[in-house]
């Protein structure tokens, strides 16, 4: 992959505290390295780090200018190489010693002691393949935004798991259930499919979406808004950086209380904390 020196001219917000209802995220820290358009990231297991998927390049094009890199828990940059070749990777999905990547149309398998790709999984009529989630018996699921569909994916044999989905984006695997970012609302499934609108009237389109614990959940929108989703459907607004800085797919890290937070064309990840 080739390693850009982006000139950050979007400057992050002038504040570090924010919030609009009982809960407010503090700002903890931001990478200075540029990063070439990060849109997920994920835990690596028993390390003090985050996989990051990165685009480099357009989000819709297979280029083989994408990747998958590692950065601290504190900010520093540590990989942009450890895989390359990748085409606009998206959603990231860890299970056991596998990492799931969305990338376009194929689901990219990558051995996570080896840093290697040892299979890619197309996805039939798949166009835009972008966020990830893996339940506890392995199973994946994966969104296609463009498409507003669902996949499920079981021993590597992809299959259409829901039509009509509008907008699909972040997904969430929790027992038997799954959640679903569908456009300007938050979706429970459950296992046999049944809907229950958890929550509707976003400002933006859902991307990115995480536990918070007791039925809560966290949203962001790609334009630049993070949520506080009760169990109950009411929502506060976190945070709201529209025209300033993206907020794209997150992860949550309940024992620290962190937000971690790619950002996109803002070339960075953001860490914050939940008050």
């Amino acid at each position: 992959m080739k390693i850009r020196k982006w000139i950050l001219l979007l400057a992050l917000p002038a504040f570090t505290i924010t919030g609009f209802g009982q809960h407010t995220i503090v700002q903890k820290w931001t990478t200075t390295d540029s990063i070439p358009v990060p849109e997920s990231v994920v835990p690596v297991a028993n390390k003090n780090e985050l996989y990051v998927s990165l685009i480099d390049g357009n989000g819709n094009e297979k280029d083989g200018k994408g990747g998958v890199g590692i950065i601290t828990k504190n900010g520093a940059v540590k990989d942009l190489n450890w895989v390359t070749g990748l085409n606009a990777p998206k959603g990231l999905g860890l299970y056991k010693k596998r990492l799931y990547v969305a990338d376009l149309t194929d689901v990219v398998v990558i051995d996570t002691k080896e840093g290697k790709v040892i299979k890619k999984i197309p996805v039939p009529d798949a166009v835009f393949l972008n966020d990830i989630t893996i339940d506890s018996k392995g199973v994946i699921y994966v969104s296609d935004t463009r498409k507003h569909k669902i996949y499920r994916i079981i021993n590597d044999q992809p299959e259409l798991y829901l039509d009509s989905a509008t907008n699909a984006n972040g997904l969430k695997a929790i027992g038997t259930d799954l959640y679903v970012l569908a456009g300007k609302e938050l979706w429970k499934l459950d296992r046999n499919k049944r809907k229950t609108i958890v929550a509707s009237g976003f400002e933006q389109g859902g991307d990115g979406l995480e536990p918070a614990g007791n039925g809560d959940f966290l949203v962001t929108c790609w334009p630049g808004i993070i949520y506080y989703v009760h169990a109950n459907g009411q929502f506060d607004k976190l945070l709201d950086v529209q025209g300033r800085m993206n907020t794209a797919d997150l992860f949550y890290e309940a024992a620290t209380k962190t937000l971690y937070i790619p950002t996109f064309n803002n070339y960075s990840v953001v860490a914050y904390e939940l008050k």
